[in-house]
């Protein structure tokens, strides 16, 4: 079973998507809502995979992808974004993210990119 951690500052995000998530045989063993977090629970954790939004107050998601990235840099590291800008684009790429997924998204596109991306396959700016 694929392991993750979810991270996004909304609250209810993050519950729906874990519900979700654990309907579709993934564990979620963390939930949080910062970069900082992200940081944290990934240094306690260990996760398969990192399911990270990008815009997030004080603590963003370039924060939590970068120092993630220091701890281990083959960390497996999904970006979940809205922001369609050239300049997101590049920064994401620079990072080393696994992959970035576009809100609004597919809830069924996003568990083939988790199991896509545990499996080694990076979809990065897909």
């Amino acid at each position: 079973m694929v392991k993750v951690i979810v991270v996004d500052d909304d609250v209810d995000t993050v519950e729906v998507f874990c519900e979700y998530l654990e309907i579709k045989d993934i564990e979620v063993v963390g939930r949080g809502h910062s970069g900082k977090k992200a940081v944290d629970l990934y240094e306690n954790l260990r996760p398969d995979v990192v399911l990270l939004d990008v815009m997030m107050p004080e603590y963003d998601g370039f924060y939590g992808l970068a120092n993630i990235k220091n701890i281990n840099p083959e960390a497996k590291v999904i970006m979940v974004t809205a922001d369609l800008t050239y300049d997101t684009e590049k920064k994401l790429k620079e990072l080393n993210a696994s992959a970035v997924i576009y809100k609004p998204y597919e809830i069924d596109s996003v568990i083939e990119t988790i199991h896509k991306v545990n499996n080694g396959i990076i979809t990065i700016l897909q």
